[in-house]
């Protein structure tokens, strides 16, 4: 008997809808149930490509002992974390505030009004290591809840208010943030094997995107060694996967060699955008082919046939983590020969003894990485590689994440000039307008030929940055003009007059609380691009009131920031952008000039501004096509020749 997910439509509830736990979606049946019946409320968090959700779900959630326990003195409400980042977000602060820590999956304890009183991760079902077990907890806090709920519930209230209390401003005079941020970057910097930290290293690109616009700025050479390094060893390591192509979630060594093995479409997106940035300051063309590969896992394997990006694919193959990636050398040379495949096994490691639990993870790390007299070999095994063992995907189209994709995908058309890329940006934004958008309503999700929930912060601001990356590759003013239109929305439902926005906006259901989101995490936060947004905005435009906005923004976040600046390096890129004024390039059409290609002429990062008439402010010059070129307030004289201007 299916439980009351198998209506949902997220892949992740999904997953669930066989479990014997009589599982609720997020829903006021649930809530009014547990009132009812005077029940605690055990929520349960994670996503569907997530390891350690799925090993809770095989030890506890499948068993009949645990899920009876889970029946009878609980009402259990399950919930994407994906789907719903609004609850995501104040449950994990719930999460940190308890325990100092988070992550999925999250387990939270909580009373018929949402008031949490316990929370954790993962729990084993019986106890072991010094991690109490899932069984041993549940039958602890349903005892307490029946004799001395008083004490169960003391801690409840301070939480609430503690999370809801205002944070205290950091003195931000005199502090150059970016500047700071470098300092602190050259202090964590791994410098034998690149990354940031310890194990497990996290490829958050952002963090390399501001490295290499600081290095742009200042010239100075350790932003763009540690930007560099870490770039060719995130490549060189197995978190790159030399076979299919595509960067994997994170590295749980400091080598970069083992990862953790789902792919998440926000990385691939984010990476790509590191990728091409690298190679625009250096020229070096390993960096532009990196960009292109990951593009093209990307087309092959996460772009549905109506042109959206699915969310991830799975690091588990039947039951194993890892196990679809891993070769043996019999295997390699089985298939492409003795000679061949031996000299393939020397130069992705590839050995009898392992590297990865008795099996090998393929890498460079021990090779050149230029090298592609290999590359004819690749579709042999990767047609082996999808026949050997299946790997679950998660087909669920996100805004947000689909939008970081978009960006990047006209970034790499901008780098290469391949039209290819441009044509699946543009594809992609169809099938958002489309699926998920409903006029300048956006919404968070779309699957099985549903949209999910309204969206919030994240989708709207990363919206919008995906419509200035496409208004840069074809200089469409649809797209400006839906960027401008969005920014308005945004200030109207998710603004605050003491500066920032909120994760939710005013007609979204009300939580225990309403964060505004500045930490810059695997994903740069909503606030960080709308900071982006609105610079952008107020640069293209040059209107008083984007003006203000922006300023408002960057000061918001710079008091986020003060403390730990490399928490927040989305932002210190777009300071970096905001200070240095960019090249504008105002291009005044003539109507009768071609102007295909036209955005390709210009440097990747410039301000391109196109006018299909002359305006008083920009005239034609001799009657054809004309363009203008200033950096702040200094202007060269405006010219017909493209070729003169570049």
């Amino acid at each position: 008997m299916s439980n009351r997910l198998a209506k949902e439509t997220s892949p992740y509830l999904l997953q669930h809808k066989d479990n014997p736990v009589e599982w609720y979606p997020w829903c006021d049946e649930a809530f009014e149930l547990a009132a009812r019946e005077d029940k605690p409320i055990f929520l349960s968090i994670g996503y569907s490509a997530c390891h350690w959700c799925h090993v809770l779900a095989h030890e506890s959630f499948e068993d009949e002992e645990m899920a009876e326990i889970l029946n009878k003195y609980f009402i259990s409400i399950k919930v994407d974390k994906e789907e719903r980042p609004d609850i995501d977000s104040v449950y994990m602060a719930v999460c940190q505030a308890f325990t100092g820590s988070g992550g999925w999956p999250t387990s939270i304890f909580m009373t018929a009004d949402q008031k949490p009183f316990f929370a954790g991760t993962y729990f084993p079902k019986t106890s072991r290591g010094g991690m109490i077990g899932f069984r041993e907890l549940l039958l602890a806090i349903h005892e307490k809840w029946v004799s001395d709920r008083d004490m169960l519930l003391r801690d409840s209230e301070k939480i609430i208010e503690h999370l809801n209390s205002s944070e205290s401003v950091s003195d931000i005079a005199d502090i150059d943030l970016t500047h700071l941020a470098v300092s602190q970057y050259e202090r964590i910097y791994d410098a034998k094997h690149g990354g940031f930290g310890r194990a497990p290293k996290f490829p958050t690109p952002h963090n390399l995107l501001f490295l290499l616009d600081y290095y742009e700025r200042y010239k100075t050479a350790s932003c763009l060694n540690m930007a560099e390094q870490t770039l060719l060893q995130m490549y060189r390591g197995g978190m790159f996967d030399h076979i299919g192509f595509g960067f994997c979630r994170y590295s749980t060594d400091k080598k970069f060699l083992a990862p953790h093995f789902e792919k998440m479409l926000y990385d691939n997106a984010l990476l790509i955008l590191a990728y091409c940035k690298a190679y625009t300051v250096t020229k070096k063309a390993l960096y532009l082919e990196i960009a292109e590969k990951t593009a093209i896992y990307i087309l092959l394997e996460m772009t549905s046939p109506e042109g959206g990006f699915y969310s991830s694919q799975d690091a588990d193959s039947e039951g194993e983590e890892g196990k679809y990636y891993l070769f043996t050398p019999d295997e390699i040379t089985k298939i492409l020969g003795t000679e061949d495949g031996t000299r393939f096994n020397r130069h992705f490691d590839i050995t009898a003894a392992g590297n990865f639990e008795g099996k090998n993870i393929p890498n460079l790390l021990k090779s050149d990485p230029s090298n592609n007299s290999f590359e004819s070999f690749l579709p042999m095994l990767y047609d082996y590689r999808k026949k050997r063992y299946s790997l679950h995907r998660d087909e669920k189209i996100l805004t947000s994440w689909n939008s970081l994709m978009i960006a990047a995908m006209c970034e790499l058309y901008l780098v290469s000039g391949k039209e290819i890329y441009l044509s699946a940006a543009q594809n992609s934004d169809s099938f958002m307008q489309k699926c998920l958008c409903d006029g300048d309503a956006l919404y968070v999700s779309f699957y099985m030929k549903k949209r999910g929930v309204k969206g919030f912060i994240d989708d709207y601001s990363a919206y919008v940055f995906a419509q200035f990356s496409l208004y840069r590759a074809t200089l469409d003013s649809e797209h400006l003009n839906r960027a401008k239109r969005l920014c308005d929305k945004v200030i109207s439902d998710f603004g605050d007059n003491t500066g920032g926005f909120y994760l939710y906006g005013k007609d979204h259901e009300e939580l225990i609380l309403r964060p505004k989101e500045t930490y810059d995490g695997a994903i740069p936060s909503g606030n960080s691009l709308m900071a982006y947004d609105l610079v952008r905005l107020s640069l293209i435009t040059d209107e008083e009131k984007y003006k203000i906005e922006a300023e408002r923004q960057l000061d918001f976040l710079a008091q986020s920031a003060a403390q730990y600046p490399t928490n927040h390096a989305m932002f210190l890129k777009v300071l970096l952008e905001h200070d240095k004024l960019p090249m504008k390039v105002t291009v005044v059409s003539d109507q009768q000039t071609d102007n295909r290609g036209l955005p390709l002429a210009f440097p990747p990062d410039a301000i391109v501004i196109f006018l299909d008439a002359p305006t008083k402010e920009y005239p034609l010059k001799n009657g054809k096509t004309t363009y203008y070129v200033c950096r702040g307030q200094s202007c060269l004289p405006p010219t017909n020749d493209l070729n003169e201007l570049i």
